[in-house]
Order: structure tokens, then sequence, then C-alpha cells
């Protein structure tokens, strides 16, 4: 660790790989005493002859990594193969992953809670329905719920709207 680094705290990234390399990229870091976190689920799976509990990334194609701000961190980060890229609003910064939203993930994941994705979606976007017997339409997601999420169909020129409850697994951002 450089003298810099002594001075710096370290903050949580997200890093993009490859798809389908989570668990080897997830063991080379770990090899290279890197910290990260694969957080993952098991689902049971059915094949012809036998049932399975299989163990799936919870956020495929992610690995989050815990370093210092510092070059040399983040370049030791994408030696590793099958990394593709850090997560960043901006094109070769990585962007800061608050540290409670990793702690509440990992607290989650280690009591075995039963969890799973949920469409993340903000009140005001622009959605469009992706299945189901109303797949193609379009509207503004007015409001969130649990299951349930309030979608709006404008027609701008009349100056009039009609409003819908659609399965919030249904709808997705436009």
């Amino acid at each position: 660790m450089s003298e810099l680094a002594t001075n710096l705290k370290k903050h949580w990234y997200a890093i993009i790989v490859k798809p389908k390399h989570e668990f080897k990229v997830f063991e080379k870091l770990q090899g290279s005493n890197i910290e990260s976190f694969l957080p993952t689920i098991e689902r049971q799976r059915q094949w012809k002859d036998r049932k399975k509990l299989v163990t799936f990334p919870l956020f495929p194609n992610y690995i989050f990594v815990r370093l210092y701000p510092i070059y040399e961190d983040v370049l030791n980060v994408l030696k590793i193969k099958g990394i593709i890229k850090f997560l960043g609003a901006t094109q070769g910064s990585p962007e800061i992953i608050p540290d409670f939203q990793i702690d509440s993930l990992q607290i989650l994941l280690k009591n075995k809670q039963n969890i799973d994705l949920y469409p993340y979606l903000k009140e005001g976007q622009k959605v469009i329905i992706k299945n189901g017997p109303l797949t193609g339409i379009e509207g503004v997601l007015v409001k969130k719920d649990y299951q349930q999420h309030v979608l709006v169909i404008s027609i701008d020129l009349l100056g009039q709207s009609v409003c819908l409850k659609v399965d919030a697994f249904e709808l997705d951002s436009l």
C-alpha cells in the first residue's frame, strides 16, 4: 500500500464483468487479496431427472470491490481477466457506493432472507409494459407500491389521461 493510501478511506465500487464470469472473477479477486463481494441467491432448478439448489449472482455481470481511491488499486482490479470496467457516471472515474447500501445487502444475505430483484423505477419516469396482454403500452409511472404500480397514459392533444394498475415486473424504463 502506498503512503498516500494510509490517509485515505476504502470505498465500495461496482465492476462489470463478462457474462457468466462472476464466480471466476470473484475467485481471482480473492486470490489477489482484493476485498470483494459477490451477492448470490440460491434457487431450485428442475431438470428432467432431478431438482437441485443452484447458486446464482443476485446482480448478473456485477461484483463489488472495496479499495482505496487511488490509481494503483483501480489498475490492479482492471488487470484481472474477465473484468470489463468500473461502473461510473463518467468514463474512467469509478463511482463510490455508500457503505450502508453494501452493509444492508450483506446483512440480508447473511441472515438468509428470501430476497428477489425488484425493478428500479422512479415516480415520474416514462415506462413501457414489457409483457402480458398490454405489452407495448407506454406511460408515466405516478405511484409505486410494493407489487402494484399506477401507470398513467396521456393523450396530450386532448389534455386527458387514463390510469391503470400494473404489476411492477411488467414495467421497464424507456
